[in-house]
């Protein structure tokens, strides 16, 4: 083999990486040092670090640092620390990350306390399935652009992106970077693209949960591809967004809500970036002495609230050591369900469902007839609707969005009286008080039962 041909086999195997975790424990991650224009690897490996041009492993692959002519890295798109520096003890990084925030930001002192560990989480991310987002909503000249900087500044490998931007590459560079996606006006209401990004936020909260995109290859073949996009992100917003699925994963901040203090710089000084950065590399260390021990603590679930909520809150909880901002991030969840459940109480679904649930308690035999529903729907809201209430389209409620199981008897379509817990739980979701039993008058058109 020529010394040519060796160069070549050599060259196939070099994998330009970011950021690698092997199986002996050896944690890789990708710097870059603006002054001298270099990248290389920071390489932990359990009690020590070095930055290294190249990592072989074990499969006989070559890893690579990307290039510091990379577009993304020398324009400071993606920002990477420097190289690792002693952070002393976690409680005096974090006092550090909180006056960073406080210098240069107006937040709330909780929600400035939870941006603040939100920065440590996400040097942590993949510590963890699920995970929560951050959003600052308010109109503009309220500060949400300067609070995404001085944030997402500290993430790990924070991604800078407008609701502006082409959708393909915030895809492609989540898959190649990971890290923390930094989304400026994030308001997608009209366009069908930017409803791209709106995938990236409803499958990036829960890992393993890529968005497909058809591609095509050099032969001109479509190619579906599987992009990645899990992990933490920071979204600045004029609004809401209609998915109130979407909408429970965001701990908001609404900004603008009162008169900014005189101590908040209004243009960023030029120290910004030199002081984002020592945090930053700061915080790389902080990540290999902590990456490996950290894990979701599930004691910390809170009954009181929903499923999807306690899901989101867990990872961010399991990082906080401060009992007192522990209560308040779970006041403000409290808070969160409690506006979603009033929502969802005003609906459509919320009507029928308490047509239902009074119905049910009535109920004996076989279960409460669509029709009955439908009629009592007529009867106590029929004047709200500018259409007749119809029996099928009352079914299409009860089976598709209140996920509750009809089967035909006798002609008619009904609602299994066995369904009855399942209708006080949905009840409890809605806000709506469950009726008490009443005994039932045996009386089919009284009851809207079956006999």
């Amino acid at each position: 083999m020529t010394p040519s041909t060796n160069a070549e086999a050599k060259q196939q195997k070099d994998i330009p990486t970011v950021s690698a975790c092997l199986s002996d424990g050896t944690m890789i991650e990708l710097v870059y040092d603006p002054e001298k224009r270099r990248t290389g690897f920071a390489v932990w490996r359990g009690d020590s670090w070095s930055i290294e041009e190249a990592i072989e492993t074990n499969a006989g692959e070559r890893l690579v640092p990307f290039s510091p002519n990379n577009n993304l890295i020398r324009n400071e798109v993606v920002l990477l620390p420097s190289t690792p520096q002693e952070f002393g003890s976690e409680q005096a990084l974090l006092s550090e990350i909180q006056s960073f925030i406080h210098r240069y930001v107006d937040f709330r002192p909780v929600f400035e306390q939870i941006a603040s560990y939100y920065v440590l989480l996400s040097w942590l991310y993949d510590a963890f399935n699920e995970m929560p987002y951050l959003r600052l909503r308010g109109d503009w000249g309220s500060g949400k652009t300067r609070a995404l900087m001085a944030v997402g500044s500290l993430c790990y490998k924070g991604f800078f992106a407008s609701g502006a931007s082409t959708v393909s590459p915030i895809f492609h560079i989540l898959n190649a970077f990971g890290g923390t996606l930094i989304l400026d006006e994030a308001d997608f209401r009209f366009s069908d693209e930017k409803a791209e990004i709106v995938k990236i936020l409803n499958n990036g909260n829960v890992r393993g949960v890529p968005v497909l995109r058809t591609m095509m290859n050099r032969q001109r073949e479509f190619n579906p591809q599987a992009f990645q996009v899990f992990g933490p992100k920071i979204v600045a917003s004029r609004g809401t967004y209609h998915d109130q699925g979407l909408e429970s994963r965001f701990i908001t901040e609404e900004m603008g809500a009162r008169k900014l203090r005189p101590d908040v710089p209004i243009n960023l000084p030029p120290a910004f970036k030199e002081e984002a950065r020592a945090l930053r590399s700061k915080l790389l260390l902080y990540r290999f002495h902590r990456r490996a021990q950290v894990k979701l603590d599930e004691s910390l679930v809170d009954p009181a609230l929903e499923p999807r909520l306690n899901q989101i809150l867990l990872p961010l909880l399991s990082v906080v050591n401060d009992a007192s901002l522990r209560s308040a991030l779970k006041e403000t969840a409290q808070e969160a369900q409690s506006s979603l459940v009033a929502e969802r109480g005003m609906s459509v679904e919320a009507q029928v469902l308490e047509v239902l649930a009074d119905l049910m308690q009535r109920a004996e035999g076989l279960g409460v007839a669509v029709g009955a529903v439908s009629a009592a729907l007529t009867e106590r809201y029929g004047q709200e609707y500018d259409r007749p209430i119809s029996d099928r389209w009352v079914g299409a409620i009860v089976r598709k969005r209140l996920n509750l199981r009809t089967y035909k008897s006798h002609g008619v379509y009904v609602i299994p009286a066995a369904q009855r817990l399942d209708v006080e739980q949905l009840c409890g979701r809605y806000g709506i008080e469950v009726p008490p039993r009443v005994p039932p008058s045996g009386e089919v058109g009284t009851s809207g039962t079956l006999p």
